[in-house]
């Protein structure tokens, strides 16, 4: 997820905590997807579709902070 920022990802997992918690919830609910997929969890197509969405909310909310931090584009 956005290797144009891993370096600052790293830098806000450390400093940010609410970046560092959307980023756990991210990965949560990743592995949660992946699980479900692979039939090791139970869920319903309507269920996956409501984590999908979740993950992609996250991920956006992410990536406005790391265009916000980014000096690159400022």
């Amino acid at each position: 997820m956005f290797p144009e920022y891993r370096d600052l990802i790293t830098q806000l997992k450390t400093s940010d905590r609410h970046f560092l918690n959307l980023f756990d919830k991210h990965n949560t609910l990743d592995q949660q997807i992946k699980n479900i997929e692979s039939h090791i969890e139970h869920a319903t197509h309507e269920e996956v579709e409501v984590l999908k969405k979740q993950k992609l909310l996250l991920k956006d909310q992410m990536y406005a902070i790391l265009q916000k931090v980014d000096p690159a584009t400022q």
